[in-house]
């Protein structure tokens, strides 16, 4: 899964981080929603803005994008397709850029960002750098989940653990929890992705992990080889008994759909 989909996914589910992100109030997220806006007449797709609820000057259209690999036509992309947006849309309303990178080392060279310093340095954009965000203890969970992405390896299982638990508390309703612990699970396996189901278990417990996409997945696969599995004994059972009928290998291998030299392994 790309980096940029988690974050999507994190903004649609806890829209109020990517304001404290950008140092806003939280509660500005409850006069905006998020959305996926095609440019038209154009093949361009912005995958995240804030579109508010009011169509008034007080509430900015937020464009966010999200950049954990070197692209050196970042801001020509970026400001192009902002531009674009906002004329054919016809909007009458302000706007702000927030980009989201790794790090400062993944950010275009002075030298190709240098065609938009001006905008750079204005109020309307800012960038934000994940691996200098600094811990704090009173931090949202959507936060908390962010910081999960760029967390380094040793400290994934602490980090893990103490989300499940913060989940349980803010999240009663069982759909919700089952939702959020999905998303941080999907975080892991994007991290991680040869964790053993063990490891797994030492960070959520053995009850929430049977709640997750990954598990119902794991199970349905589990269904379909005991399927696929109990087909072939089938198969295998019933070959002696064809060819004790007088059946010849050949008919035999086009009854149960097997090449011949198979059936003759069997036999033999």
């Amino acid at each position: 899964m790309k980096t940029d989909t988690i974050f999507y996914r994190i903004f649609q589910e806890f829209p109020r981080c990517f304001f404290e992100l950008a140092g806003l109030s939280g509660s500005q997220a409850n006069q905006y929603r998020f959305e996926s806006v095609e440019v038209k007449q154009t093949a361009f797709r912005i995958d995240g803005v804030f579109l508010p609820r009011q169509n008034t000057s007080d509430y900015p259209i937020y464009f966010t994008e999200v950049q954990f690999q070197k692209d050196s036509n970042l801001y020509s992309r970026l400001f192009s397709e902002l531009f674009l947006y906002l004329r054919t849309s016809n909007s009458q309303l302000p706007w702000r850029a927030v980009l989201i990178f790794r790090s400062r080392g993944v950010e275009p060279t002075p030298q190709e960002r240098l065609p938009y310093e001006p905008l750079l340095n204005s109020p309307w954009v800012t960038r934000i750098y994940l691996n200098e965000l600094r811990e704090q203890e009173n931090l949202s969970l959507g936060l908390k989940i962010l910081q999960l992405i760029v967390a380094k390896q040793k400290q994934i299982t602490a980090r893990v653990q103490a989300l499940v638990e913060q989940v349980r508390e803010e999240f009663p309703a069982q759909q919700t929890q089952v939702k959020v612990l999905d998303l941080i699970e999907t975080i892991v396996l994007y991290k991680l992705p040869q964790l053993s189901r063990q490891e797994l278990e030492a960070m959520f417990s053995v009850e929430d992990l049977k709640k997750t996409r990954f598990a119902q997945e794991m199970k349905q696969e589990g269904i379909e080889q005991g399927i696929e599995q109990g087909i072939e004994q089938a198969k295998v059972q019933l070959i002696p008994r064809l060819a004790a009928r007088g059946m010849s290998v050949e008919e035999i291998a086009e009854l149960v759909q097997l090449e011949v030299t198979q059936v003759q392994a069997i036999l033999r």
